[in-house]
């Protein structure tokens, strides 16, 4: 083998290079990692929405030993488990540290909401021979893409006694399922004429429920009285139930593997559970008491800008940190102000057909190990928080130090658009954070792409950072 040369030296000295996570993991890790994914998959298809991704959550935590958090009982021990549980939408673990919290603690923030489609508060109706819901979408999404699949319906209605319906209709292969039909392309001049954000509006979101009348020649609305009828009997609700119900409709996909490799995982919601999700498990699998105390947060309403009293714009955060610093006599402005935290959320990956809208040289890509985004927000990195050089070389250290995989990355072009995530709301907290998370193709459509290789190491930084 000939020797190298100076150039070939510096350059391997001097460029940043970033790694394929094939070449980086030894046959046994990527075993490991693929074992890891399935018990994701297998999640993610059976919480689809932020109530049962939660409910799902706490069971697991009571399953690991974790207890209900008193605010006003005894100082917790190093090694203690509590968890938080908010309105069954939002849930904070936490492992106590042997360290003082007075020290600052380790935060994981995730969100466990994602883009769908939510019934309006009087949705049903009927016309020209078939029965429909009217829906609202949440989050950022492109209509189009909800139409002409298969969707199931979600949710809880509470009835004025106080009791309440939880519904799931749709995920079982012998289930009914729902759809919002489209024009066909013989008809479709007009439709395909519209501006792209306007091929279907949001007034055109609307579900397909039946088409069977009730048997009775003398009343109206006879499809919309069939299947309230069916909803009755089914579930004991009327249709002033709806007015206070929260029900989603969420792509019937079932979660796949990707690909002839099985290389990567095709599903609704990766944005953010495929964070939220690797980020849970790092603090089920904390050995023992870590030196800082650990708290993962999974939070709701991310999508439509954090706000409401489940979403990090709130402060129930903040409460939990000032409860946990009483205990131990001190402040929780100064527990926040010396923490840490990794707003564990997705960015866009590198997609090779649609490349114009990316910057080659700080974009993320597949297989190439988890994200680090300095900053999000848009063009002049509006409401964003943008980390500090120090905050971001102590994370390039842990994640080097400890064998994870890693790949620095930004939203797309400067000019190109944005977004947000909850970092910056945790920054507002006085508390140190970037985010962290995994690369996703199609991110905000009804079937997201990720791989495995990185959903691993997502999961390997949140443990590190807990642990290390």
């Amino acid at each position: 083998m000939s020797e190298k040369t100076k150039a070939q030296e510096l350059k391997e000295k001097l460029f940043y290079k970033k790694e394929n996570g094939v070449d980086f993991m030894s046959d046994e890790e990527l075993k490991v990692c693929d074992e890891f994914c399935e018990g994701y998959k297998k999640f993610l298809f059976e919480n689809k929405t932020e109530r049962e991704f939660a409910k799902s959550a706490l069971e697991l935590a009571k399953a690991n030993g974790f207890e209900e958090f008193d605010k006003f009982g005894e100082e917790l021990k190093a090694g203690d488990k509590v968890y938080y549980f908010n309105r069954g939408k939002a849930i904070i673990l936490c492992v106590k540290g042997t360290r003082p919290v007075k020290d600052g603690v380790r935060i994981s923030a995730a969100h466990i909401d994602s883009p769908r489609l939510d019934l309006k508060q009087c949705p049903v109706y009927e016309d020209g021979s078939l029965g429909f819901f009217k829906t609202h979408y949440y989050g950022g999404i492109k209509k189009y893409q909800w139409t002409a699949i298969p969707l199931s319906l979600h949710g809880r209605i509470c009835k004025n006694d106080g009791s309440y319906v939880d519904v799931k209709v749709g995920e079982d292969p012998a289930d009914p399922k729902f759809c919002i039909t489209d024009i066909l392309p013989h008809l479709g001049a007009e439709q395909m004429s519209r501006k792209a954000n306007e091929i279907v509006k949001g007034e055109e979101l609307n579900v397909v429920i039946g088409s069977r009348p009730f048997k009775d020649d003398k009343e109206s609305e006879k499809i919309k009285l069939n299947l309230l009828n069916i909803l009755y009997e089914k579930y004991g609700i009327v249709e002033r139930d709806f007015l206070s119900a929260e029900l989603e409709l969420v792509p019937a996909f079932p979660v796949s593997d990707i690909g002839f490799d099985r290389s990567l995982i095709g599903g609704y919601g990766h944005d953010d559970r495929v964070c939220s999700y690797p980020a849970m498990q790092a603090i089920f699998d904390i050995d023992g008491a870590p030196e800082y105390t650990a708290v993962t947060v999974l939070t709701d309403k991310e999508e439509t800008g954090s706000d409401g009293n489940t979403g990090l714009n709130s402060s129930y955060l903040k409460y939990f940190i000032e409860d946990l610093a009483r205990l131990e006599g001190c402040e929780g402005r100064d527990v926040l102000s010396n923490s840490k935290c990794l707003s564990a959320d997705v960015n866009a990956a590198f997609d090779p057909t649609w490349p114009t809208q990316f910057e080659k040289n700080n974009a993320s890509f597949i297989n190439e190990g988890v994200v680090v985004t300095k900053f999000t927000g848009a063009r002049g990195k509006s409401g964003t928080s943008d980390a500090s050089a120090e905050y971001v070389s102590f994370v390039k250290n842990l994640m080097e130090s400890n064998g994870v995989l890693w790949q620095s990355g930004e939203l797309g072009k400067v000019d190109a658009g944005g977004g947000g995530t909850v970092a910056m709301y945790i920054a507002n907290l006085n508390v140190d954070v970037i985010d962290v998370g995994v690369p996703v193709l199609s991110m905000h459509a009804p079937y997201e792409v990720v791989s495995k290789i990185d959903t691993y190491m997502a999961y390997k930084a949140f443990k590190v950072f807990f642990t290390k």
